[in-house]
């Protein structure tokens, strides 16, 4: 996968911006990246985007930013001198895509049908903007159209907010989601950059769903470990669940047959994406033990140990199916 697009895949949400004065690009790309969304489209929607584009990539260069609404060759060109890393358009016009395909950019092209999303794949492109999502069919769409599509990713934009933005990244081949919702115009144009921060931070929040799934306990032994067990599920009426080298006390606690990770145990955080929640947690100062790390048969993470320990106890974290 191109790395542009990895990146995008690991932040998860791409914040789709009208701009009207470039001078306030730079702040506005600061405060997405404080809230945990290094990432922005500009749209070529007002005179201020090139502009806006230019200032963000020389100022802010940790920033993946790309152009948007753009619907020319002259756009192509400008966003690229502007240093855009990926040129999105809203609708599949066939002259600017091989255009833009012609200069070796980044291009993720407006679709909305199968006819289209195919004229996409005859190009070599297999990231596609779905748009506008909702009015399109939404989530049951791109589910219907993965069956026939599978080598296909797509970015959906277009009537997604935070309350339906899992609905979209529960599915596979969705690459990340577009949206206006953290970057509304009227916070922008008053420089409201800690309230767009804030946004941020809650649309990373509610994409993790970071939350405590069991605790593990190294027990000395695989007598002891029953022991334990047994007094949790009598205690809170779990089931008891045995296995080779631990026994579980419903999804409670892990008894361990015997010292693991973790001075007394670990604790276990799961999460709605695991590779999302790796590199929001490496942004904040996190080391992982590679070592530790569990694939799917599609190569995303399933489970993975931080290097350091808390209070005694290794934390990991662990794939939770929305």
């Amino acid at each position: 996968m191109d790395k542009r697009l990895e990146l995008l895949s690991r932040i998860g949400i791409v914040p789709v911006v009208e701009i009207n004065d470039e001078k306030k690009a730079a702040p506005l790309a600061k405060a997405l990246a404080a809230g945990g969304i290094p990432a922005a489209e500009i749209t070529f929607r007002t005179e201020a985007a090139e502009g806006s584009i230019r200032r963000i990539a020389e100022e802010c260069p940790d920033i993946l930013v790309g152009a948007g609404t753009v619907l020319t060759c002259e756009q192509v060109d400008k966003a690229l001198a502007a240093g855009s890393k990926f040129i999105v358009t809203p609708g599949f016009h066939p002259e600017v895509i091989r255009y833009a395909v012609s200069k070796g950019v980044l291009v993720i092209p407006g679709t909305a049908t199968p006819g289209e999303m195919e004229q996409a794949m005859d190009l070599g492109i297999h990231t596609v903007k779905f748009f506008p999502a909702e009015q399109n069919g939404g989530v049951s769409k791109l589910k219907a159209l993965s069956g026939p599509y599978k080598s296909l990713q797509w970015l959906p934009t277009g009537g997604i907010d935070i309350t339906k933005m899992n609905e979209y990244l529960s599915c596979d081949q969705v690459l990340a989601c577009g949206g206006t919702w953290m970057v509304k115009k009227e916070l922008i144009e008053n420089e409201k950059w800690e309230e767009i921060t804030s946004a941020c931070k809650e649309t990373v929040r509610a994409m993790l769903g970071l939350r405590v799934v069991h605790v593990g306990m190294n027990c000395r032994n695989a007598s002891e470990a029953e022991q334990i067990a047994r007094r949790f599920c009598a205690l809170f009426d779990l089931p008891y669940l045995p296995g080779e080298t631990a026994i579980f006390a419903g999804s409670f606690a892990e008894c361990i047959k015997g010292p693991y990770l973790g001075a007394h145990g670990h604790i276990a955080i799961g999460t709605n994406n695991v590779d999302r929640a790796v590199f929001q947690l490496g942004r904040r100062g996190a080391e992982f033990d590679e070592s530790s790390r569990k694939v799917d048969s599609s190569g995303r993470t399933t489970l993975i140990y931080l290097k350091e320990e808390l209070g005694g106890f290794a934390l990991h974290l662990t794939r939770i199916k929305v």
